[in-house]
């Protein structure tokens, strides 16, 4: 295969060093380094370009490229980019999932030891300087035996199974393929075998939305799925704010049919200042802002490099958007 044109956007967050490592790939003079903001030059550079490096998700522009054969788009959701005109268009679209996926099973972690052990009503006491052991407040739980129920099993809820079981949890997954469990997984539910979440959603703890928002997970946990959970339990989503019915969850909170949530995610995003999530009893919110990992550009650059391997090759490329990612209510 000839070397082949590559759109690169200049707002990509690299150093030197990963430049270097992109060209390298690449190859010499085929890089056409584009500043996004300058309508001219991206309709210039795609006029050219096979392939298109991505910071952000692709638009109407990369769908029309006359050359266009592949858009890696350096994040790790994809929903955005999986329109039905993309599939059409048969463009091969990848992203850098994988990158954060430490970070992001730390952030569920966090939010699970904090909910358990009612960290909030503690530090509330502290800042009021009150040394206070209430009855509500004593009654936290280590994660020492809990059930935690996984749905999704990239590379975050890999990632997360295997911290779930150092701390001597017991872990559920749930996945799209049928596959057999990564470390850490005591029982692995998939859809491939016609499986549904409700055994996980009976038994878990804690349940941990990892997974990407398609049509296909929009909404997945509604009324119906919290009324089958433990009033006990927690959710802890960091997917995407549509992967819940938002207002089934904030009912379910105030009327005590579930214990708490962590949400990194919320739909709309930012959330506004009067939403009533924020003054929803036993939530936790981060403003979808997780811990960075010294190597997260590093693992970025190493999916796209191996990539560019890959397509060379004719080889299957890491983190391809399929038809079971579309997403058309936004369309």
């Amino acid at each position: 295969m000839s070397q082949p044109i590559v759109f690169v956007a200049r707002d990509l967050p690299f150093d030197a060093g990963h430049w270097q490592r992109l060209e390298e790939a690449i190859g010499s003079g085929r890089m056409l380094l584009v500043d996004t903001r300058d309508p001219a030059a991206v309709s210039a550079a795609l006029e050219q370009a096979e392939i298109a490096i991505l910071s952000g998700d692709l638009d109407d522009r990369h769908v029309a490229a006359p050359n266009l054969k592949w858009v890696h788009c350096d994040h790790a959701g994809l929903t955005k980019s999986a329109r039905p005109e993309v599939f059409e268009r048969g463009l091969v679209v990848t992203g850098s999932a994988g990158r954060s996926g430490p970070a992001l099973a730390e952030h569920v972690l966090m939010f699970s030891l904090m909910l358990c052990s009612r960290y909030p009503d503690f530090y509330d006491a502290q800042k009021r300087h009150e040394w206070r052991r209430t009855p509500e407040m004593m009654d936290i739980r280590a994660l020492y035996g809990r059930t935690i129920g996984i749905l999704g099993m990239g590379h975050t809820g890999i990632a997360l199974a295997s911290r779930a079981k150092a701390f001597n949890m017991r872990v559920l997954g749930y996945r799209r393929r049928d596959l057999p469990p990564p470390p850490g997984v005591d029982r692995m539910y998939s859809a491939d075998r016609k499986e549904t979440i409700d055994e996980i959603l009976e038994q878990a703890d804690i349940l941990a939305l990892v997974l990407n928002l398609s049509d296909a997970t929009y909404r997945m946990i509604g009324r119906e799925q919290i009324a089958r959970m433990k009033r006990s339990a927690i959710i802890v989503n960091l997917s995407r704010g549509g992967v819940i019915d938002q207002d089934a969850l904030i009912e379910a909170l105030k009327d005590g049919r579930l214990a708490g949530a962590g949400l990194d995610v919320t739909s709309p995003e930012p959330l506004p200042a009067d939403h009533p999530l924020w003054d929803t009893p036993n939530v936790l919110i981060t403003p979808h802002f997780t811990a960075a990992l010294p190597d997260k550009v590093d693992r970025s650059v190493d999916v796209i490099t191996e990539n560019f391997r890959r397509y060379r090759a004719g080889e299957p490329m890491l983190n391809r958007m399929t038809k079971e990612d579309l997403w058309t209510r936004d369309a």
